[in-house]
């Protein structure tokens, strides 16, 4: 119906201007579509959260953990790439910390401050066992940690402390040879390993053959919960590979 009038006005405004020349007749049409298009997407912008990018204002998180050997054999394609050193040299990483990053129930807060607190050291060398690339633990700290609302070394103790909440299923702790899966078994997995999870508080992600992560929501408090936005957002390919271990 609003298009319809609109039109309907548009049409008008045409007509009059016509009888009072072609030059003013362009300039009044002009005028009525740029205001028609703002109208019409600003009906259709999406809300934005009220308290978006407010430190510690928000609903849970997202750990996401990454499958290293599928970065690995994309960084290899690549022909290297930042962070692939240290990586994938010789210890065999399996699922590795991506990030624990804040959301809302609708969308994500990000760079809450900037710029952001200086990140010790100290604190990046002690998270390289579960974040093996010093860059990734500064952008992760710079990107999402600031919106947790913890200084610097309480957040990657929350990141620590997240990560040991979730029990990875044992049959992807060793693997030793490359393993065709579905998105939905490798979910299966997880909620066996983790009764507590729910079925949509979880999400698979892939690239065009790879399984690439697992997207595990928490509470505030670090418990399993549900997140249908982020679950929604799951793999939706048939079939996807995880690469083996390196040295597998």
């Amino acid at each position: 119906m609003f298009l319809i009038c609109s039109l309907s006005v548009l049409g008008l405004l045409v007509r009059w201007e016509v009888r009072q020349g072609v030059i003013m007749a362009k300039t009044v049409v002009g005028a009525a579509v740029v205001a028609f298009v703002l109208i019409a997407a600003g009906s259709s912008a999406p809300a934005q959260d009220a308290r978006q990018n407010e430190a510690g204002q928000f609903d849970f998180y997202v750990l996401s953990l990454s499958w290293s050997p599928s970065f690995c054999a994309a960084a290899a394609e690549r022909g290297g790439g930042r962070g692939a050193t240290m990586q994938c040299g010789a210890r065999p990483y399996s699922f590795v910390v991506h990030g624990l990053w804040p959301q809302y129930d609708k969308g994500f807060p990000e760079y809450c401050q900037i710029p952001a607190p200086r990140l010790d050291h100290g604190v990046v060398s002690s998270m390289l066992d579960l974040m093996p690339a010093p860059h990734l633990i500064f952008n992760e700290w710079d990107k999402h940690g600031t919106c947790s609302g913890l200084s610097p070394r309480a957040y990657f103790e929350t990141v620590r402390k997240a990560r040991a909440v979730v029990k990875i299923p044992p049959e992807y702790v060793d693997l030793q040879e490359p393993l065709a899966v579905t998105p939905g078994a490798v979910e299966e997995s997880f909620i066996k390993a983790n009764p507590a999870l729910p079925q949509d508080g979880i999400a698979i992600g892939c690239d065009k053959k790879r399984l690439t992560e697992v997207r595990i929501c928490l509470s505030k408090d670090l418990q399993f919960r549900d997140c249908p936005d982020v679950a929604r957002r799951n793999c939706k390919r048939e079939q996807v590979v995880m690469p083996p271990l390196r040295g597998g």
